[in-house]
Formats: C-alpha cells, structure tokens, sequence
C-alpha cells in the first residue's frame, strides 16, 4: 500500500479479502503493510526483510498455521521486537491461552472493526489512543 514511514506491518491470513481489509486499516493508522497468505510466506517474508513492528496473524490457514509461525517468530531473539496481534475466529478460551502462551501479545476475534483493531494496537503501544 503507502509507504507511511518506518513503522511497518505483516498482515498473515490465507484470505485476500480479509487481508486487504485489515491492510486499508493499518495503512490508515500510518503503517507501510506487507502481505503473505500463510505462514511460510511470512517467515520468507520475514527473512528477506526482518520483522515488522506488528504482525496481525490469522489462526487457521495452509502449510504453516498461525500458532506455528508464532512460535516460530518467537523462538529467534532477532523477532523480540516484534508484537502479535492473533486475529481469529477460535474463541474458545483455551485458544487463547495456547496463542497467548505460543507468544501472542493480544488476541482479536473475526468479525472485527476497525475500532477494535486500533485499541488492540494501542494495547500494544504500536500506535496512539484509538479515536
């Protein structure tokens, strides 16, 4: 999308709809966003450019599923940096706790807003209070 500045996203889901979604909205909070449809895509990604400042992860997709590339980004030091948002539709409690305890940072269940998006970023301290 527009590149805002350094502040830099991953947006990692196996649907296009849901990432362009979730793309317009962090392009609009001032993120330069990067795309992948799974989580190979995201760790190529990832090792080709390093980590962005926030990744927002969907839960079930193909090849490498959300809690495995967390784990994943979590077991390299050189991704500490780097803030978790899993953006799912597991709303079972023990869900969360499994991606809590992989590594995620903050959960957010589909269907979202944009509203809800912004105040799990600034949970996260990626950007300011949500308006």
């Amino acid at each position: 999308m527009s590149a805002h500045g350094s502040r830099r996203a991953l947006v990692v889901d196996d649907s296009r709809t849901t990432r362009r979604i979730l793309a317009r909205m962090l392009d609009d909070l001032g993120f330069t966003v990067r795309e992948a449809s799974d989580g190979v895509e995201a760790m190529e990604d990832v090792a080709r450019d390093g980590a962005p400042e926030v990744a927002l992860v969907d839960w079930n997709m193909p090849r490498m599923d959300g809690l495995e590339l967390v784990r994943e980004l979590r077991a390299d030091t050189a991704h500490e940096h780097c803030r978790i948002l899993m953006v799912t539709t597991e709303a079972e409690v023990e869900r969360l706790v499994e991606a809590l305890d992989a590594g995620a940072d903050e959960y957010a269940m589909k269907p979202f807003t944009k509203d809800v998006i912004a105040d799990k970023l600034a949970l996260l301290g990626v950007v300011g209070e949500a308006s």
